[in-house]
C-alpha cells in the first residue's frame, strides 16, 4: 500500500529539531518530507530579495535548517510543492501558506510566547498580519486543525487569547520536556551566573542592552558571569558591550545552552524559553516575566515523551481521513491516545 505523506515545516533550529523528533516516531510508517519555513504572495517577494533574512524565513535560520536536514539525510521539499500531503506539522501559525490551508495541519507550540504589544491587538482586532505581533499571536490562526501545547497553563493562555479549546491538545513539547537529561554534560564550567541574551535588536525590537548587562552584574554580586549570546546576534557589537559593562565575563555565541543552564547557579534572561529549563532544574531564575506566571505555564516534564505523544495524535489524525471533520474533532478524545 502506498504510504501517506507528511510534511514537516521547520524554521529556527529549535523549531526544526522539534519537527525532527516527531518525525523520528513516524518515518517508518509514512513518507516524510521537510521544508524550511516559507511564505507566499507579496511577502515571498521580500523573502526572495533578502529583506527578511533576520527572520526564520531566510538568513541564518534557513541556512541552519538546511544544514540540519542535510546532515540527517532528510528528504526536503521546499514549500511543499512536489507532493500532495495528507498531513502537515508546523511550529508556527503566524504565516500559513495557501498550499497547506486545505490540508490537515497540526500546529506544535515551539516554546515561550512573546509579551503582548500593540502589534498583538492590531493582529487580533484589526486583522493586520499576525507576524507583526511575533509569537504573542501564536494560536490565533484559524488554519490549523489541532494545536499541541506545552502545558495546561499554556492551553488556558491560548484559549484566553481566542484559540478554540476543542483544537488544543496538551502533549508537552519536545526540547523542553526532559530537563534532567542536560545534567550530564561536558561543559567545563560550574557555579556561575548565566546570562542568555536575545536577538531583539537584530529583529528590530527595542532593547536597552546596557541596562540588561548592568542588572545582570548587580544580580551576580561578584560571581563569575557567562554570557550566552543568541546565534543571530551581531557578535562583535555584543562582545564590546559586555567587555565594557561586565568586564571579566566569559562570552559564548555557540555551544549547548541547555548544558550551560544545567551547570549554572543563576539564570538570567529577558523573554526566552530557556528559563523553563532553569526552572525545571531548580535554578534561581530572573526573567522579565513574573516567575509565578512562568511556573504556571511551565512545560510538563514527561521524560522526553512529548514527540511520541504528538506523533500518536498525528497518527490518529491522519488515519481518520474518511471521518467528517467536525465529528472527529468533537467526538474523539485525544487523551485516550496520550494515556495509552
Amino acid at each position: 500500500m502506498k504510504k501517506k505523506k507528511i510534511l514537516f515545516i521547520g524554521g529556527s533550529l529549535n523549531q526544526t529539531t522539534i519537527m525532527f523528533r516527531i518525525y523520528q516516531n513516524l518515518y517508518e510508517e509514512y513518507d516524510c518530507y521537510f521544508s524550511p519555513y516559507y511564505t507566499d504572495g507579496v511577502l515571498d517577494f521580500f523573502v526572495q530579495k533578502g529583506f527578511v533574512n533576520f527572520s526564520i524565513l531566510g538568513g541564518k535560520f534557513k541556512k541552519s535548517t538546511e544544514e540540519f536536514l542535510e546532515a540527517n539525510s532528510l528528504k526536503m521539499d521546499y514549500k511543499g510543492l512536489n507532493n500532495n500531503y495528507d498531513l502537515v506539522f508546523t511550529c508556527s501559525d503566524l504565516i500559513m501558506p495557501k498550499n497547506i490551508r486545505d490540508k490537515k495541519v497540526i500546529h506544535v507550540q515551539e516554546g515561550m510566547t512573546d509579551p503582548v504589544t500593540i502589534g498583538y491587538y492590531l493582529a487580533k482586532y484589526l486583522k493586520f498580519p499576525r507576524w507583526i505581533a511575533s509569537t504573542a499571536a501564536t494560536g490565533l490562526s484559524k488554519d490549523y486543525d489541532l494545536f499541541c501545547v506545552a502545558s495546561e497553563g499554556y492551553k488556558e493562555l491560548f484559549v484566553k487569547k481566542g484559540a478554540d479549546p476543542k483544537k488544543i491538545v496538551v502533549t508537552g513539547i519536545p526540547n523542553f520536556d526532559n530537563a534532567k537529561q542536560f545534567l550530564k554534560n561536558d561543559f567545563p564550567y560550574n557555579n556561575y551566573v548565566l546570562v542568555a541574551t536575545s536577538d531583539s535588536r537584530e529583529t528590530f525590537k527595542f532593547e536597552n542592552r546596557k541596562k540588561f548587562i548592568l542588572d545582570a552584574v548587580k544580580i551576580a554580586k561578584g560571581k563569575q558571569i557567562i554570557f550566552k549570546l543568541h546565534p543571530n546576534e551581531l557578535f562583535e557589537r555584543a562582545k564590546k558591550e559586555i567587555e565594557k559593562y561586565a568586564p571579566g565575563s566569559l562570552i559564548f555565541q555557540q555551544g549547548n545552552t541547555n548544558h550551560m543552564i544545567a551547570n549554572c547557579d543563576v539564570l538570567i534572561a529577558k523573554y526566552s524559553s530557556v528559563v523553563y529549563i532553569g526552572l525545571a532544574l531548580g535554578k534561581e531564575v530572573h526573567s522579565y516575566f513574573k516567575l509565578s506566571d512562568l511556573k504556571k505555564l511551565m512545560p510538563i516534564q514527561n521524560n522526553g515523551t512529548s514527540a511520541e505523544r504528538i506523533a500518536a495524535v498525528g497518527r490518529r489524525f491522519i488515519e481518520e481521513s474518511l471521518a467528517p471533520e467536525n465529528e472527529m474533532k468533537e467526538n474523539y478524545d485525544y487523551k485516550q491516545v496520550l494515556n495509552h
